[in-house]
């Protein structure tokens, strides 16, 4: 092994169910890594190694490590990866941490097995909205992420990487009261409110014996440079895109908390708040609440009130606010949960997927954050609640990209910013609301100023 300018070069070997692969396993993977699918999987994998190290500037990132490249390798008894020029920070005593190398493999695993098994000879038609569903569960049941046996116990936790400390620590808090209720965590697995319930938890579970404690974090290549899996993640699951991501959270999930967080939280409560509005989810249980410290007051009113504003008061009835109180937000959860338990049980509904939750297309098939698309968005008040649901949700996703992700950075450097139109009442929403999102240093880790990737016609 060579360490030079805090770079490492390596060989390492799998754990788990990559160990054993047959001579034609392996060989399909390596042809896959050598062709069209090495870049994706070179940068997830430059990810997973920058450990420790937070940022959301992904060309930073990948300029800095230019020369960093991950091979398979074809042996007899099993595959290998070789790192050139990986980070240092994912190696100890010259050996690369036992939890960096689960997520390397993790994803080996989603990059390159899932795509050739899945989409390449599977059969599922991914223009369709059950196609897209089977995929998703496809995805999730190769990672061993569906437990059947298990209890009604994942609280999936939104929010955003850049939140100051009070915030941070009472995810924290939140996230103890949680695994206290033994009940398990799955987040974006970046910083900030995707760490700290886990963390959290994490100390709950070792109170109350639970020596199983389940922290899944749910990713996409195009965001992951971004938002580097942080160290509690111990089942790393990277989804195609974005929307296949939101549709694992709400699949795989039993409750739901929204903390403090910008322009994609928004767009995680958007995506939600769009599916719950479809008549056919009506009488669904899906416990939803959103929370923070008592400073976050201020925030929750403002984003209640966009709510309002854009969705109507209809949108409003699908979650409740609890501020200040990370015991009571444990309890609602533990509540909701029992509550879908009971639902699914007396309708003899799956315990680890939800297959009943209808999710239209509009919300499922990728949308491409190019000038064009972000400029053709139609955000009208005449529009149904659901549609205009799903079309912000496309504009914040949108925004996502031009403020972190690789390619919409590269996007803006080159065109400017995102345009986006629509009807002057939504425009005045949606502008209030991103300027709160800026001033409050929520847009970037960096905080200090952050120049708009978009200008909306107010």
């Amino acid at each position: 092994m060579l360490m030079k300018n805090k770079k490492v070069n390596a060989v390492v070997s799998p754990t788990g169910s990559l160990r054993v692969l047959s001579q034609y396993e392996v060989g399909k993977l390596r042809g896959a890594s050598a062709g069209g699918l090495h870049e994706i999987f070179r940068r997830c994998s430059l990810a997973v190694l920058n450990c420790g190290n937070e940022t959301d500037d992904a060309l930073q990132l990948l300029n800095e490590f230019a020369d960093f490249d991950v091979q398979v390798l074809q042996q007899d008894r099993g595959v290998k990866l070789e790192v050139s020029n990986a980070p240092a920070s994912a190696f100890v005593d010259g050996k690369m941490i036992l939890g960096v190398k689960d997520h390397l493999f993790a994803v080996l695993r989603d990059i390159l097995y899932v795509s050739d098994e899945l989409e390449k000879h599977s059969g599922l038609d991914l223009e369709t909205s059950e196609g897209i569903t089977n995929f998703v569960f496809h995805i999730l049941r190769n990672a061993n992420s569906l437990r059947t046996r298990s209890r009604f116990d994942i609280v999936v936790c939104w929010g955003g990487h850049s939140i100051n400390r009070t915030e941070y620590d009472y995810t924290k808090e939140v996230g103890y009261q949680i695994g206290l209720r033994q009940l398990h965590i799955c987040t974006g697995c970046g910083a900030g409110a995707m760490k700290g319930p886990m963390k959290g938890a994490a100390i709950g579970h070792l109170k109350q014996r639970t020596h199983a404690g389940r922290y899944i974090g749910l990713s996409e290549p195009g965001i992951i440079a971004a938002e580097s899996p942080n160290p509690m993640v111990n089942e790393l699951i990277i989804m195609p895109d974005i929307e296949k991501r939101l549709e694992a959270f709400v699949r795989l999930g039993h409750a739901f908390v929204v903390f403090p967080g910008g322009v994609g939280t928004a767009e995680e409560i958007l995506f939600l708040l769009g599916i719950l509005l479809n008549p056919e989810n009506v009488d669904l249980p899906f416990p939803l609440i959103f929370t923070g410290p008592k400073s976050s007051e201020a925030y929750f009113a403002q984003i209640d009130s966009f709510i309002a504003a854009t969705l109507g008061d209809e949108a409003r009835k699908f979650y409740r606010i609890i501020v200040g109180d990370p015991a009571a937000v444990a309890e609602a959860l533990l509540e909701g949960t029992q509550k879908v338990y009971e639902f699914r049980r007396k309708h003899s509904d799956a315990y680890y997927y939800n297959w009943r939750l209808k999710i239209s297309p509009e919300f499922q098939i990728p949308f491409e954050p190019t000038h064009e698309n972000m400029e053709s968005l139609q955000l009208h008040e005449s529009m149904s609640r659901y549609e205009l649901a799903y079309n912000m949700r496309r504009a914040f996703s949108g925004i996502v990209a031009g403020n972190i992700k690789d390619s919409g950075v590269r996007r803006v450097q080159e065109k400017g910013p995102f345009r986006i139109n629509g009807d002057p009442a939504i425009m005045r929403q949606m502008d209030k609301l991103l300027e709160s999102f800026a001033a409050q240093h929520r847009m970037k880790l960096a905080g200090e100023g952050y120049k708009p990737c978009y200008e909306l016609a107010v």
